[in-house]
């Protein structure tokens, strides 16, 4: 069982950010996200899209946001559970939680902070006859582990920014690749259109548009796909692959968090002004998760419950202790790795 001080649920930017505020006061965290890596919407929806309202960065990608805010947590060490969801949750006698994933993962916790963006996201998927057969047996939603590709034949289906960059990635990896997209146009980067058109001239990529998949055909694990070629002709291509990838975006929803017993609101949960808890004491909601009276779902809100809420649980965690803050241009920034960032203390001289 894992054991942390802190529990967040989702490691979009504001449970990330919560990670920082949490070690400033000694406090350990672990992160539980459905998805495969860190970064929530923004390493998996748009990680090129620029942002424009982060304090002091007038502007910046998403995906490197996320970069940032990895590196500034790194001092302080957080585990993370990924491409696993939050599934139950039982409050002990102590008052502490045991929250256990989709795939029987236990975390125990005193403070839980639910981080969860718009709630778990689910994979969109294609309507295909068969599919559920094949999931896990040749078909996946996200790319976990690209090691599992190497050496294989994949088709990648979809237009945005996750398809295109995992196309240009497993180029390297995969024996070979097959992008699919129902249109000419592809909605992500331009960067990433050109590089995966490079590589369609240098042969390391296959590019079929406007094209979908249609069917999927095996035994006990994926075989071939069916391709369905719409030019002026309506053209069937059989492709003999190991693995199809379904890139289609991600849904967001409550998920089993809303099971939990906490008071919901359109889909959102309700947690006071004060330090963002909800009605079940030690369970905290932060980010676009929670409303309340005046709620602005943005990114720099987010910063900001994430740490009061800290604060919050710090005095639920040591109620005992009197918690004087000090400002990291004072005190510095020390890690759990042994790491002290600090100003350059001042030389005083004397004068004769």
């Amino acid at each position: 069982m894992i054991q942390t001080d802190i529990l967040i649920i989702g490691a979009g930017p504001t449970g990330l950010f919560a990670v920082f505020e949490a070690g400033l006061l000694q406090l350990k965290c672990h992160l539980i996200d459905a998805l495969a890596q860190p970064g929530g919407q923004c390493s998996e929806i748009y990680p090129k899209k620029p942002i424009y309202d982060i304090p002091g960065f007038p502007e910046v990608l998403a995906g490197d946001l996320v970069g940032n805010l990895m590196k500034q947590i790194e001092p302080f060490q957080p585990g993370f559970t990924l491409g696993e969801r939050a599934d139950t949750i039982e409050k002990l006698e102590d008052g502490s939680f045991i929250v256990t994933t989709n795939k029987g993962t236990k975390h125990h916790a005193p403070i839980v902070a639910i981080a969860g963006g718009l709630g778990s996201f689910e994979p969109r998927k294609p309507l295909l006859e068969n599919l559920k057969k094949f999931e896990d047996n040749g078909v996946a939603y996200m790319v976990k582990d690209p090691e599992v590709y190497r050496g294989k034949k994949v088709v990648i289906a979809g237009g945005g920014d996750s398809a295109l960059d995992w196309c240009i990635f497993l180029a390297d990896v995969a024996s070979e690749v097959t992008l699919v997209h129902r249109r000419n146009e592809f909605r992500g980067a331009l960067d990433s259109v050109e590089k995966v058109q490079q590589l369609k001239n240098e042969g390391k990529v296959n590019l079929i548009t406007p094209a979908e998949i249609v069917g999927l055909n095996g035994k006990d694990k994926l075989e071939s796909v069916l391709i369905r070629k719409k030019t002026t002709a309506v053209e069937d291509i059989t492709l003999e692959v190991d693995s199809f990838i379904a890139l289609f975006g991600l849904s967001p929803k409550l998920g089993p968090i809303g099971d939990w017993g906490l008071e919901i609101e359109k889909n959102a949960i309700k947690v006071n002004t004060f330090d963002y808890q909800t009605n079940v004491p030690g369970i905290y909601a932060i980010g676009d998760i929670n409303t309340y009276p005046g709620k602005l779902k943005l990114i720099l809100c987010g910063f900001h419950e994430a740490t009061l809420m800290c604060q919050s649980a710090y005095q639920r965690i040591y109620p005992d202790k009197k918690y004087v803050m000090k400002y990291t241009t004072v005190g510095g920034v020390t890690g759990f790795d042994g790491s002290k960032k600090e100003a350059p203390k001042a030389v005083i001289k004397s004068i004769d």
